[in-house]
């Protein structure tokens, strides 16, 4: 039996559902390389304020705990669980704080978001002391609770900043309070328009410079990067000038596999937001890894960028729409409502080709439930199946 998806073009077309599922795994983390899988956070419809629904978060924490038993670490309270798209400052540190003792408990990885997402977002510049305290604040929170802190690109340090010398004032006073070494991450702006001139550069070529130039200042306390600029050649260019012992961890969700699987000399690690939907399967081809099977690795995770640039097809910052649409599909949560409002920022032919490319995968754990799902959805927008 087919259903009938619509297609962007008004029309629509057959498709006959996958009726094999990918099969589970349950393992432990992998060796070779440190797989993060950037965690969606699920909402509580019926938890709802003037700001919109809450988290539910027995669900929310559930799925982390799926991402532990596959072997993958959690990165929590990054962009993928919609910081600055929905989730604040306090639902944030709450989430970091229930997550990083969810970790304790089974031994999962975990590393979490510092940023600056506390000070108002009212288009005033802020004072380079008034961000490195919102940072601060951030920063010593989640090394509190016990977690590795990714310190997150600011809109705020983006608005505010003079030039690159603000930049490397702000973090590198960042790197001095922190107490263990943390993620720098740089991201672009076509995940946050807000974060364009980052580094104090429109440039590429000169953002890269500053971005280098933090790292060497106090290499010491500086765990790895996680590049997301969806540019491969640049990540293999900035992963061959860090300082040794600083590793590169990608977040380039369109060239994951080439950038994991290394050149041979260097090799990238892994915090994507791709790994939330195609968790059963990353974790597969990191075992793959550990086992020095490149071509296996390769097989896994090479079918599976055609559903993450379909994801982070612009605009990028959209992507979250299509990880919860199939969290819902694979029965990992029981609706499809987000923070904000976001499950209609996608249009539905989007969300339809999504639902074929992860049934493609075997990414649904029960097939027919997930294509009664997307008929249900289909319904809800008057569209026959």
């Amino acid at each position: 039996m087919s259903i009938r998806l619509p297609s962007a073009d008004g029309g629509s077309r057959p498709y006959r559902p996958n009726p094999a599922p990918f099969p589970p795994l349950t393992c432990g983390p992998a060796r070779s390389r440190a797989f993060y899988s950037a965690a969606h956070v699920v909402a509580d419809p019926a938890a709802t304020s003037a700001a919109g629904p809450g988290v539910d978060w027995e669900a929310t924490l559930a799925f982390r705990h799926r991402l532990w038993a596959q072997g993958l670490g959690v990165a929590e309270a990054m962009d993928t669980a919609q910081r600055g798209m929905g989730l604040d400052w306090p639902t944030a540190a709450e989430l970091i704080r229930r997550s990083s003792a969810e970790a304790r408990a089974v031994g999962g990885r975990i590393v979490c978001g510092a940023g600056t997402d506390q000070l108002p977002a009212d288009g005033a510049p802020h004072s380079l002391a008034a961000i490195t305290a919102a940072y601060g604040e951030q920063l010593a929170h989640v090394e509190a609770c016990g977690s590795g802190a990714v310190l997150m690109a600011s809109r705020a340090l983006a608005a505010s900043a003079g030039g690159p010398e603000d930049y490397l004032e702000v973090y590198g006073g960042l790197l001095r309070q922190s107490a263990r070494p943390v993620v720098l991450h740089w991201l672009g702006p076509m995940f946050d328009p807000a974060l364009a001139g980052y580094w104090g550069h429109h440039d590429l070529d000169g953002a890269t410079e500053v971005f280098l130039k933090v790292i060497a200042d106090c290499p010491e306390k500086v765990d790895g990067i996680k590049v997301s600029l969806l540019d491969a050649e640049r990540e293999v260019d900035i992963r061959r000038r860090l300082p040794a012992g600083v590793r590169c961890y990608t977040g380039d969700d369109y060239h994951y596999p080439e950038l994991i699987a290394g050149d041979g000399e260097l090799a990238s690690n892994a915090l994507l937001g791709i790994f939330d939907p195609i968790a059963p399967i990353a974790a597969r081809a990191a075992l793959a890894l550990d086992r020095g099977d490149l071509v296996g690795f390769r097989e896994l995770l090479d079918p599976t960028v055609p559903l993450s640039r379909h994801l982070f097809a612009p605009p990028t910052r959209l992507y979250k729409t299509g990880v919860v649409l199939l969290a819902w599909l694979a029965g990992y949560q029981e609706h499809f409502t987000m923070l904000g409002g976001l499950e209609s920022a996608r249009p539905l032919p989007h969300l339809a080709t999504a639902y074929e490319l992860a049934d493609r995968l075997g990414l649904f754990p029960d097939p027919e439930r997930a294509e009664d799902r997307m008929r249900g959805l289909l319904a809800l927008h008057g569209v026959a199946s």
